[in-house]
């Protein structure tokens, strides 16, 4: 059972686990804090991928940790990854009790982790902070549950709704700290999407430019009928870039895998890329949190399929004018009864701009 300061630990283990937060990608965040006779002996989180996890960094350096209860954002791994099980670890250190904030989503976990600690005679308790450790995971838990990332898109617009003029023009209708916001996302993401048009038209190089050490976000450009220049910016930057297509054109795959690219064909539909496909082929090559930076026919098609799980919209105090281009093209819409509807979730002053956060309904 839970006692009353084990919701202060908890949120200590959660702190830690966001240290990690531009660093872990494919794996989850997460946080550990060792505690004794209501003394913390060690703290630990996990940095990144094939490094030790949060109750091994814990441990590292606590000579003595019998008896001490185990404060983890996520359930202890019983599986051998790229390192040993941490249930092993915690069980070989004579822990006494484990407090867990959820359980880990991931099949070969699920709750073994917690059942091994328990075959052990170590004292478990699961759900103190849950929705603060799920909250801290989104991307992984979608990835692990429903084979495809947490989708985020990004969104500018002026007071009247545009997010370019009507020749395109769009640098820059926010300020210099919205956009500084941005690139904060944009470090957070496991990986930004475009469309071949955004790409075509502005030659982005979608990176994180942001004064920490990050593990850049993959560069995915969805390009049905495999338009993307071999020149295209994105491809000389550190990190990795995604060309999806419907496209057989082996010599133009050829062209672009030889200037950097990673080119995936999928299936097409109606003409398109289908974006479940799109969605499952990311989650394949385990990305947790997308963001979306593109226009309004790639959002619009997003919101018609209901693959959008959040909404950053950043609203500037401009007007451009009813020839503007809109966030969304959704020729279906017809009727009010067709509306989509979605619900604010936070709203916060950046710069001289407003961040609206909405969900879906």
């Amino acid at each position: 059972m839970p006692v009353p300061r084990d919701t202060f630990y908890m949120a200590r283990a959660i702190n830690l686990a966001k240290k990690g937060r531009y660093t872990t990608d494919p794996n989850p965040r997460v946080g550990c804090v060792l505690v004794r006779d209501d003394l913390i002996i060690g703290e630990g989180w996990h940095v990144k991928a094939g490094q030790g996890h949060a109750e091994v960094e814990a441990l590292k350096n606590v000579a003595d940790a019998n008896g001490a209860t185990a404060y983890v954002t996520l359930e202890p791994c019983s599986h051998h990854g790229r390192t040993p099980p941490c249930c092993d670890a915690l069980i070989k250190a004579g822990v006494g009790r484990v407090v867990a904030a959820m359980q880990d989503p991931n099949p070969l976990v699920a709750g073994r982790g917690l059942e091994k600690l328990k075959a052990a005679g170590i004292e478990v308790y699961c759900g103190v902070l849950q929705e603060d450790a799920q909250a801290l995971n989104r991307g992984f838990i979608k990835r692990m549950t429903v084979n495809r990332p947490f989708v985020r898109s990004k969104l500018a617009m002026s007071l009247d709704g545009r997010t370019a003029m009507a020749s395109g023009e769009s640098q820059w209708i926010t300020s210099a700290e919205a956009r500084a916001d941005v690139h904060r996302l944009r470090a957070e993401s496991s990986a930004i999407l475009t469309g071949i048009n955004t790409v075509l038209a502005d030659d982005p190089s979608l990176n994180a430019r942001i004064d920490e050490d990050i593990e850049q976000p993959v560069r995915v450009v969805l390009d049905t009928h495999l338009n993307m220049p071999v020149t295209a910016q994105m491809v000389k930057l550190p990190g990795r870039s995604l060309v999806l297509t419907g496209s057989q054109d082996q010599q133009r795959q050829s062209a672009l895998q030889q200037a950097g690219f990673e080119v995936h064909q999928l299936p097409c539909k109606n003409g398109r890329l289908d974006l479940h496909a799109v969605m499952a082929c990311l989650a394949e090559q385990q990305i947790n949190e997308l963001l979306v930076e593109a226009g309004p026919v790639l959002n619009g098609a997003l919101l018609a399929e209901g693959l959008i799980d959040e909404y950053v919209i950043y609203m500037a105090p401009c007007v451009l004018g009813d020839q503007g281009r809109g966030l969304f093209n959704l020729p279906g819409l017809e009727k009010m009864a067709d509306k989509k509807q979605l619900k604010l979730r936070d709203v916060r002053q950046v710069g001289q701009d407003l961040r609206l956060t909405y969900i879906p309904l």
